[in-house]
């Protein structure tokens, strides 16, 4: 069963010494590749992220400037993930996007944040990674006036409604579903995971947050994107073989990874 990570923090301080063991364990488990996300914290965090994507040949880099950060997200940083953008390895811009339930920046810098790196991922002609929490109506309203990249975009970690999904679908982006899925309380997540279409859907760890069950609360690592896989094959009512290599497919196709 060929599947790649679709997102996760490599460069976090609670994965990276361990990268390469990691990444030994998600290849004995069939993963062929992930894509490793900066942009939580300072450009180191992208830079860190890029060197390993440079280091290891299965993974990818995407890089940006995350909403709680979004505060920090002026001229000098978007020149800087510019610059970073001409690694091969990078394939995305991200993770931006909007979180109302934190606010750990303002909602006006958010908003500003998310519109500069939709410009950066068109003008750079690279899909974009959301991050939505609590703001999927406003989310939408921007990106349908701003139109979505051309490269096309990922919200990853989708934690709305059937209703938010359909409404994301119709803007051209891809819906990535990680362990929340599996926990007990994710009725509502679990029916939107039914309403999108095998060609559309993706998933992710977003490690080292959000382990699966029966992995909730540890550490959670690239491997374990096998156990959100048989979840949503359950969830479907669908061949696991089957929807691993649509996954498998639709990753590659969103993130030009034959092309890398």
């Amino acid at each position: 069963m060929p599947l790649i990570d679709a997102h996760c923090h490599l460069a976090d301080s609670k994965l990276c010494a361990e990268a390469g063991l990691l990444l030994e364990r998600a290849a004995l488990a069939g993963i062929r590749g992930v894509i490793a996300v900066g942009a939580i914290g300072t450009i180191e965090t992208d830079r860190v992220t890029v060197d390993l994507a440079e280091q290891y040949p299965n993974v990818f880099a995407a890089i940006g400037v995350h909403p709680h950060d979004a505060k920090d997200c002026d001229q000098r940083r978007l020149d800087e993930l510019r610059e970073l953008a001409r690694s091969k390895k990078v394939v995305a811009i991200g993770e931006t996007g909007l979180d109302f339930y934190y606010l750990h920046s303002p909602a006006e810098a958010q908003e500003s944040s998310l519109r500069a790196q939709l410009a950066l991922a068109a003008e750079l002609n690279l899909p974009i990674v959301i991050h939505c929490r609590n703001a999927e109506e406003r989310l939408a309203a921007i990106v349908a006036e701003t139109g979505i990249p051309r490269a096309g975009g990922q919200i990853h970690c989708f934690t709305g409604d059937a209703l938010a999904a359909e409404r994301f679908l119709a803007l051209g982006f891809y819906i990535s579903f990680s362990g929340i899925v599996t926990f007990k309380n994710s009725a509502s997540l679990r029916e939107a995971a039914r309403v999108v279409p095998e060609s559309r859907i993706l998933i992710e760890t977003d490690s080292p947050y959000l382990a699966p069950e029966p992995n909730r609360g540890k550490r959670n690592e690239p491997a374990f994107v096998t156990l959100t896989l048989a979840a949503l094959a359950r969830v479907r009512d669908v061949d696991q073989d089957r929807l691993s290599e649509a996954v498998f497919e639709n990753t590659k196709r969103l993130f030009r990874l034959e092309r890398r």
